[in-house]
């Protein structure tokens, strides 16, 4: 559950993009000198056109390296919001935390220590638990929302 990934992520969308219009902009400039005289007006063209490549990419990364899409910020937003119980016993550990989804689509695993929740519309949380290295969910309840375990 821990290696599942959603869409390209912006830095991997900018890989592909990026390319393109360089390719492009090489493609026109390249056009410019073929049918462009030796004449000085020319060079000045062809100049501004490479320059112009340069400005866009950097606008380009630029943009999608400071502004966040919007559901991003939505599910930094849920993450900010959910709240979960950990109780410590004797030998045991009690978990507790609202989920969304009907039963049948609630997944928890325990793995290394490491919670593993995932519900519907796209809810997935991880909750280090200390000591729990060897132990198992032992019990798993869940009703009106709110997803109970016990882990032996």
């Amino acid at each position: 559950m821990a290696s599942y990934k959603g869409a390209y992520s912006n830095d991997q969308s900018l890989n592909f993009v990026i390319p393109i219009i360089v390719i492009l902009f090489l493609g026109i400039i390249y056009i410019m000198t073929q049918r462009a005289d030796s004449g000085f007006v020319s060079f000045i063209l062809i100049g501004a056109a490479a320059l112009t490549m340069f400005y866009w990419v950097r606008v380009l990364k630029k943009m999608t390296k400071d502004q966040k899409p919007l559901y991003t910020q939505a599910r930094e937003q849920e993450s900010k919001n959910w709240v979960y119980d950990l109780i410590k016993g004797e030998d045991e550990f009690v978990f507790v935390a609202e989920v969304p989804g009907p039963e049948d689509k609630i997944a928890v695993r325990l793995v290394d220590g490491i919670l593993y929740i995932r519900g519907t519309s796209g809810f997935s949380k991880e909750v280090p638990i200390e000591g729990a290295g060897n132990m198992q969910i032992f019990d798993f309840k869940y009703r009106n929302g709110v997803l109970t375990l016990r882990i032996k």
